[in-house]
């Protein structure tokens, strides 16, 4: 093609095309992409900023390496929406975090071209580092790419990660997107030290410059550049020295990687010749590139963090931000900054989500108790729990499927010694579009089988105020409070038991249904506007399941349980297995959700797993007939 002839992203076989390509088609092409990125996310929400900011490093990926042969690993798999498109998903693109559609990360039964699936960050570099191993083991000599945001750099499992792929000898580049940013503003050591290299810009002007002397020299020019770039030592001193004297090595280097950069992420001619050294290398290579989030988009620019995960039609509404101010994120972190007002012990922690949790209100109030760690939810759990031995009050807030993460802390480093954290655990229950990888459907499961924990799951807002209130003063050891993401629902109020944390009603009906959170309320509006011969317990203290919950059941012949949760080690089976040990002879069955869920609108996937109005009734109804 010539250079100057316009193309299209539907006129190319991608990603094979780009190859063809000059540099101004590219940069033409990268201009459409991102009115792409704009126009979908808008109409289907999505993760804006970070893809923005990756376009030309995607674009200059895919005219370097050849995937999939040359595997490419994406590190949050959210920077991925440009590799979609240029991987042949432009027809589909449109059905993007849509049922049925493409998934807002990478994944591996989507296309051949993503490689590992990636919702949760830092963990591409051991993904890579397992494959491109394999890749050796197979006589298979091309490269491996993980793609690693700065932000998941606050992540330990990224140093795990680094410290064995630099101490290997294969085929791995690691790229550093670094545009100082994860969701909210980097912070810590690593934030500081990064940014003492963007400014190091000499370096790559001096390995430039070498460079081109040696592609000079006549006959031997390229063999002795590709000799240096083979030698650790000497790419070493291509890539230090300034005016003569010598800077030092890079942690990176010191964990055994060639270090390239910084390098201009939006400039697709210096990419693409960073990226074919990288290649050259045949080792572990790091390379440093900044990039802007947000890039091409004012609004996104400017605010990038508002701009990172949007709700479908956010952009049209004028309304980006994260959270609303109704919803139980902001509800939550608008009692907890009020509390911590008034007590000096309480302190908030949020692992790079401040906005996300609605602790930007305790931050503004109580700033010197306000920590934001990163990426780092197992550091948070044990952090909160050297906070806790010293005597102040820990609030770790955390989304549902990323307190996943801090498994083994919450069960060794608080629960085992009954050490009082307090666990806000936001977006549990369906998340919606963004999949398997976001769902808040583990936490119950996964919390209730530790000892010393206390679960706390409120249905609507006042509920939400005590449960916080109980969890940080009536509650010994681990305490969690759990609430759905956005805003409470439905009409069906019902009278709090506050001593006992539940709400009961019933006439002695025929049976009894059990339901907790969100789904609890739809079971009481589902039985009284259904009519239907039941009584309706709403547990708002979830577990541990008490004498009196077991007693107050022991007195129906039906029971069933209604939970938005895995069915698996959910409240209804430890409730099941209570009344069993009391020798129970009734009926009791459960309708929870079951297995992994893709992406779909909140609504829909209720109504699949029959946790909608109109579900739990029929439900009802059929015990009621049998």
């Amino acid at each position: 093609m010539k250079d100057n002839t316009t193309v299209r992203l539907s006129e190319l076989e991608l990603p094979y095309d780009l190859k063809k390509l000059s540099i101004p088609q590219c940069v033409s092409l990268c201009r459409e992409i991102r009115n792409i990125l704009i126009n979908t996310v808008a109409e289907n929400g999505g993760h804006l900023a970070s893809n923005l900011g990756t376009v030309e490093l995607t674009m200059a990926l895919h005219r370097v390496f050849c995937s999939p042969f040359d595997k490419i690993i994406w590190d949050v798999g959210h920077q991925a929406y440009t590799h979609k498109l240029l991987t042949g998903r432009l027809n589909e693109f449109s059905t993007l975090r849509t049922e049925g559609g493409i998934s807002g990360f990478a994944k591996p039964s989507e296309s051949e071209h993503d490689i590992f699936i990636s919702g949760h960050s830092s963990n591409s570099i051991s993904a890579a580092c397992g494959i491109a191993k394999a890749m050796r083991l197979q006589g298979d000599d091309h490269n491996v790419i993980a793609v690693v945001g700065d932000g998941a750099f606050t992540g330990g499992m990224v140093y795990e990660g680094l410290n064995n792929a630099g101490k290997s000898d294969d085929n791995l580049i690691v790229i550093l997107n670094d545009n100082e940013m994860s969701i909210s503003k980097n912070v810590g050591a690593l934030a500081r030290y990064l940014s003492s290299l963007r400014g190091r810009k000499a370096y790559v002007e001096v390995k430039k410059s070498v460079e081109n002397v040696l592609d000079k020299t006549p006959v031997v020019g390229k063999p002795v550049k590709e000799l240096m770039l083979a030698s650790k030592d000497a790419v070493r001193w291509l890539l230090y020295r300034s005016n003569g004297q010598p800077a030092g090595a890079t942690m990176f280097e010191n964990l055994g990687f060639i270090y390239l950069g910084p390098v201009d992420g939006h400039d697709l001619k210096s990419l693409e010749e960073t990226l074919e050294a990288a290649r050259a290398a045949k080792k572990p290579v790091l390379i440093h590139v900044n990039t802007v989030k947000g890039k091409g988009y004012r609004p996104a620019e400017k605010n990038p963090g508002a701009f990172h995960g949007l709700a479908p039609k956010a952009i049209r509404q004028g309304n980006p931000e994260i959270i609303s101010s109704d919803s139980f994120s902001a509800v939550f972190g608008s009692e907890l900054a009020k509390l911590g007002a008034s007590d000096k012990r309480i302190c908030a922690i949020t692992a790079a989500m401040k906005y996300g949790t609605g602790l930007n209100k305790f931050a503004e109030v109580c700033p010197d108790r306000f920590f934001d760690v990163g990426i780092a939810e197992q550091h948070a759990v044990t952090f909160a729990a050297g906070l806790a031995v010293s005597g102040m009050i820990p609030v770790f807030a955390v989304y549902s499927s990323f307190l996943q993460r801090g498994y083994d802390q919450l069960i060794h480093d608080a629960a085992i010694s009954r050490t009082h954290i307090v666990l806000g655990i936001d977006r549990a229950g369906v998340v919606g579009e963004d999949g398997e990888t976001h769902q808040g459907l583990f936490d119950v499961p996964m919390l209730t089988c530790i000892p010393n924990i206390t679960v706390y799951s409120p249905s609507d807002y006042d509920e939400l105020r005590l449960c916080l209130r109980k969890a940080l003063y009536d509650t010994p050891s681990v305490a969690a409070v759990r609430y759905p993401r956005g805003s409470e629902s439905g009409n069906a109020k019902m009278k709090l038991d506050e001593t006992n944390m539940l709400c009961f009603e019933g006439h002695c009906g025929k049976a009894l249904a059990v339901g907790y959170g969100r789904t609890g309320s739809t079971v009481s509006e589902a039985v009284r506007d259904g009519d239907l011969n039941a009584d309706v317990l709403k547990l708002v203290r979830i577990f541990p399941l008490e004498s009196y919950v077991i007693d107050l059941c022991m007195g129906y012949d039906r029971i069933i349980v209604f939970e938005e949760s895995l069915q698996s080690g959910g409240i209804g089976e430890h409730l099941t297995a209570a009344l069993a040990s009391r020798g129970y002879k009734g009926d009791i069955r459960i309708n929870a959700v079951h297995g992994f869920v893709k992406q779909a609108k909140t609504d829909s996937v209720l109504s699949r797993f029959s946790l909608d109005k109109e579900g739990i009734e029929n439900k009802i109804s059929e015990l009621l007939k049998d």
